[in-house]
């Protein structure tokens, strides 16, 4: 069975590398000492430190294992290797809702690097797969959850 690509900018992956760093080197060891102290207070059956930390720790090792595995089989998309004028994963795309919605910005990159309030939309949403591979000036319609948005690309970068 093939594993699955994570595609990402160059960026992404370096933040992603960053993250993973500060929870093996910071994260971890302060986790480890939370579950020390709380087991020194004793009966292990109904101390919540105990359980809160053990939590934690789940959680930590958890996100370190899906950083790990996303680093793994990431795909490194550089934006550069597509036609200028032509919507793809790493671009930063300007479109308008018609018929006079105001224009609005995103950067399309891996689901892993998304964050919609700095303008930054997953691959995998519907108006980044509506605008994918469409080029400079082109009308879409992009099937979403409410019906249909018309929009007008009006700049690649």
């Amino acid at each position: 069975m093939a594993e699955d690509t994570y595609p990402m900018t160059a960026d992404g992956r370096d933040k992603l590398k960053a993250e993973l760093e500060d929870l093996k080197v910071n994260q971890r060891p302060k986790v480890v000492e939370r579950i020390k102290i709380a087991r020194s207070y004793g009966d292990l059956s109904e101390n919540s430190e105990y359980e809160s930390a053990k939590d934690e720790q789940s959680m930590l090792e958890s996100r370190i294992t899906t950083i790990e595995h996303m680093l793994q089989y990431a795909q490194i998309i550089d934006s550069n290797d597509s036609d200028k004028d032509e919507v793809t994963v790493g671009k930063k795309v300007t479109f308008q809702e018609l018929p006079d919605e105001d224009p609005e910005t995103y950067q399309i990159v891996g689901a892993a690097e998304a964050d919609p309030t700095s303008g930054k939309i997953s691959n995998d949403s519907p108006i980044a797969k509506g605008l994918i591979g469409h080029r400079l000036n082109e009308e879409v319609n992009i099937p979403i959850p409410a019906g249909t948005m018309k929009v007008k690309i009006t700049k690649v970068e």
